[in-house]
């Protein structure tokens, strides 16, 4: 079975452009589950906000195999409203502080309606030479209101949440620009996971969906982890790419395939699944590259949780995330995604035993 590129071009754009900062992933779940509904038998849920598929397998006392995205992406919330109208945010997740300013942002009112600003500057005919680069609650978006009274009336109140607003856009052949392809990309990936599957029996139970808070310290994983308490799991993630000065050492290049994150911040991946997954790319010839990170992914919690579960990363690498675009490839989309059902599709009692006692 096979998925056509207009589809997953379409469920790029959807995914990218909701509204899903940490602690307000509900757009992204809602879209998620309606979309998986007709690939899993059932669903669970942990009281964090996390969400799983499940697939069921007719063997006897199956096995558990996760597949873990997240849905946040990186944000801001609102802490004050000036008497003239303007809005004072912090960040929610890891965002450098000097690429704001004169970008457009959204906000989602308490009316669900998404409004758009932009993010005030000095403009250089105001500027004395002595400004320095502002903290993010230096910052200031500006929605055209006139006071603090029509904010409120425009449903926004202190506690809301802001992203970018950046449309998925095409920019070549291959390669796209949009918000938050760290994580829809592990959202779609899993997805489009299930639909492969849909006529494949397995034999395991198969959990795939998406944890909450990823992004302000993998506050969400260790509840998922805890709730399915698989045998191993698989988490998918998008990671930032270092290449536009040409190759930097295992930093990720566009267009070269799907990560194998051999180490990061929070886990390094064991040896034997290392081996099941370069085998994986060898037998079916999919583009990969080794990767390391000082950051981390909700794997850094998952592969400790209760008894430890052998866990590892099939990524890809974007440039410039965490900031109002990110620019992929589609074809380390497309490695990622094949990587992933051979690595699912190929998994048995045996090899499941082997990556978790060696």
């Amino acid at each position: 079975m096979s998925i056509d590129k207009n589809q997953t071009l379409s469920r790029m754009k959807k995914l990218t452009e909701l509204h899903g900062a940490p602690g307000f992933e509900d757009d992204v779940k809602t879209y998620l589950k309606n979309e998986m509904a007709p690939y899993v038998d059932e669903f669970v849920y942990n009281r964090m906000g996390g969400f799983y598929g499940v697939k069921r397998s007719k063997a006897k006392e199956p096995k558990k195999v996760m597949v873990a995205a997240h849905m946040d992406e990186v944000g801001f919330m609102i802490t004050h409203i000036t008497d003239n109208g303007l809005l004072q945010f912090t960040n929610l997740g890891g965002v450098a502080t000097d690429i704001w300013q004169g970008q457009r942002l959204k906000v989602k009112s308490r009316t669900n309606e998404e409004i758009v600003g932009i993010v005030a500057n000095i403009p250089k005919h105001f500027r004395t030479g002595n400004e320095g680069a502002p903290t993010i609650e230096d910052l200031l978006l500006d929605i055209g209101c006139e006071s603090k009274t029509d904010v409120i009336n425009r449903g926004i109140q202190i506690g809301d949440t802001i992203v970018p607003e950046t449309p998925f856009t095409q920019l070549s052949e291959h390669r796209f620009v949009s918000k938050a392809w760290d994580n829809r990309y592990g959202c779609l990936i899993g997805l489009e996971l299930l639909e492969l599957l849909k006529d494949v029996e397995l034999d395991f139970d198969l959990f795939v969906g998406a944890n909450v808070q990823e992004e302000v310290g993998l506050r969400g994983a260790k509840a998922s982890a805890e709730l399915i308490d698989p045998d191993i799991a698989f988490v998918v993630d998008c990671s930032p790419a270092n290449d536009m000065k040409g190759k930097q050492h295992l930093s990720g290049e566009l267009g070269k395939g799907t990560l194998i994150r051999i180490k990061d911040g929070t886990m390094i991946l064991k040896p034997t699944f290392r081996d099941y997954l370069i085998d994986l790319t060898k037998k079916f010839d999919i583009p990969n590259q080794y990767y390391m990170s000082p950051g981390g992914t909700d794997g850094g919690e998952i592969h400790k949780a209760n008894i430890g579960i052998p866990t590892a990363v099939i990524g890809v690498c974007a440039r410039y995330i965490h900031s109002t675009n990110a620019v992929f490839d589609y074809r380390d989309y497309d490695a990622a995604r094949r990587l992933l059902f051979q690595s699912i599709k190929n998994l048995n009692d045996k090899i499941i035993d082997t990556l978790q006692y060696n």
